[in-house]
């Protein structure tokens, strides 16, 4: 069998940068990176796994808990993830935890017990037995926070700017000559929803409607998106719509349809996420474009700088957003 030695030796680097590059690293120049590869190919080479972890006292494993597994949104981030952990030799252990209970207890137990390296945590609470890991290390502790931010929790994150997006997206429906919009949240207990409303407010005193907002408060589901945006039509019907997420926006859609009014028509709508199906609704709906694998990948990067490198710096990284304008806005009628 080959050894990572004769894989060096092909490729012509040292045993350090051909490990480097079986564990994903960046910052390898392209040269040499093809090298290595075609030596591993060539040689039939497989690292030894087994002795890795009886080497490092390492179980090569990641643990990812998730509120909504069946969540387009994080089953893309949650996609990133695998395709950053598996690039660097680990494995996922997968949980979906709901948003609330406890049920996140049973995984952050094995993150304690060592039988897992590191854990991300896709929801806005961190489980309550690590609270002394992150008090005594700090950023140091093999915890990272993917989506959320909140200075609160005392890890890295990797998030967007939610309050900019959020301001983007209302400061297109006010270009439009939208006047009277209406807001349905996500839950505020968490900083997603929080800082989303925050650009909602800043958009909305910034062109002199704040008195015409009408806002109510949603959990992120498309069923709420259908109830409150049934209300809102009831009550003083709103000429446009902005969602804090795309499940609610198809919500709104169908409570429009039940209504007997078109999109965008008599009503726009605005999501946020850009899931898949947001290109492929009736009408397509324009809506936040998240970073989603992206999101997955940088949240294992930053944790394996802990759990490799050593890492004791917090790490907040803002990846970019884009406002994707599709069918569902458009001028209201006069």
């Amino acid at each position: 069998m080959a050894t990572i030695q004769d894989v060096a030796k092909m490729a012509r680097v040292s045993t350090a940068t051909v490990s480097r590059v079986l564990n994903g690293y960046e910052h390898i120049s392209p040269p040499v990176l093809e090298r290595v590869r075609r030596a591993i190919a060539t040689l039939d080479y497989e690292p030894n796994r087994m002795a890795k972890s009886l080497r490092t006292l390492k179980t090569q494993r990641l643990i990812v808990t998730v509120p909504d597994i069946a969540n387009s949104f994080f089953a893309n981030i949650i996609r990133g993830v695998e395709e950053a952990a598996s690039a660097a030799g680990y494995t996922v252990l997968l949980g979906d935890v709901g948003f609330g209970g406890n049920s996140d207890e049973a995984y952050a137990s094995l993150l304690r017990r060592r039988e897992a390296d590191g854990l991300i945590f896709l929801g806005h609470t961190l489980p309550t037995s690590l609270n002394d890991l992150v008090a005594a290390k700090g950023a140091g502790a093999p915890v990272v926070n993917g989506c959320e931010f909140s200075e609160d929790l005392g890890v890295s994150s990797v998030h967007i700017d939610n309050a900019r997006a959020a301001r983007d997206a209302l400061d297109h429906l006010y270009a439009l000559g939208h006047k009277q919009v209406g807001i349905i949240t996500g839950d505020m207990r968490s900083p997603i929803s929080r800082d989303r409303l925050q650009g909602v407010m800043q958009s909305a005193e910034a062109h002199g409607r704040s008195g015409d907002l009408r806002v109510v408060i949603g959990d992120y589901s498309i069923e709420s998106g259908v109830r409150l945006a049934g209300e809102l039509v009831a009550d003083k019907a709103p000429t446009a719509i902005f969602c804090f997420s795309d499940d609610m926006a198809f919500g709104a859609l169908h409570a429009l349809r039940l209504a007997g009014l078109d999109c965008p028509r008599d009503v726009s709508v605005a999501g946020f996420d850009d899931i898949r199906l947001a290109q492929f609704g009736t009408p397509p709906l324009t809506t936040i474009r998240q970073p989603m694998r992206e999101i997955g990948r940088k949240t294992v990067e930053v944790l394996l700088g802990v759990i490799e490198h050593g890492v004791t710096e917090r790490i907040n990284l803002t990846l970019g957003h884009e406002l994707v304008v599709r069918g569902s806005t458009a001028a209201p009628r006069t």
